[in-house]
């Protein structure tokens, strides 16, 4: 891991930082492009796992940067056989990505929620929390298709009827995600996916 790479990693994680609108999850393909086809930091599979195990985990989504960031880290380093040279740089990959990841939208948050709060009632105020809706929902849809293809590379037609019904009733019902969820878990379980 040379510097160059360091700092290149830490100034694109800030830029993804302030394009994440929506939460971690919307910049995952980005996130991928960048890390998988560009750099070749991470493989497919092992960018696909950092992802499930951050949301598996309790806490915020952000935290598959931080995993991101460690996998990263110790792969520069020689893996876990270079011992705890390789764990070291794996939390300072995990601690620094974290850190431009969160403090640019951290920072541009607070002060922009400070002159919302002046303007609410300006026409141009309420135009840009309509406009900002779309976007939100493009860079979710996003990472879901990015996120199903990886693990469903031979697209199988039955997930995909899972993934519009369970986003139909997202829409059109009040049935709480957890129930969907386990619906999903089901189902899966029983056509064997």
């Amino acid at each position: 891991m040379t510097l160059a790479l360091f700092l290149d990693l830490f100034m694109h994680f800030c830029m993804l930082s302030l394009l994440a609108v929506g939460g971690a999850l919307a910049i995952v393909p980005e996130m991928h492009r960048y890390l998988v086809t560009d750099l070749q930091l991470l493989t497919e599979t092992t960018f696909s796992q950092s992802v499930t195990l951050a949301q598996i985990a309790p806490g915020p989504n952000i935290l598959l940067v931080a995993v991101m960031g460690w996998n990263i880290g110790l792969q520069a380093a020689g893996g876990f056989e270079a011992g705890w040279t390789a764990m070291g740089m794996g939390v300072l990959m995990a601690t620094s990505l974290l850190i431009a990841a969160v403090l640019p939208s951290s920072l541009l948050s607070y002060f922009t929620v400070k002159w919302l709060q002046l303007h609410q009632h300006a026409r141009s105020v309420r135009a840009f929390r309509s406009g900002m809706l779309p976007l939100v929902m493009g860079l979710m849809l996003s990472a879901g298709w990015l996120l199903q293809t990886a693990s469903n590379p031979t697209m199988d037609w039955r997930l995909l009827l899972i993934c519009a019904l369970s986003m139909l009733l997202v829409l059109k019902t009040r049935v709480h995600l957890l129930w969907l969820m386990l619906g999903g878990a089901v189902l899966g379980a029983v056509l064997g996916l």
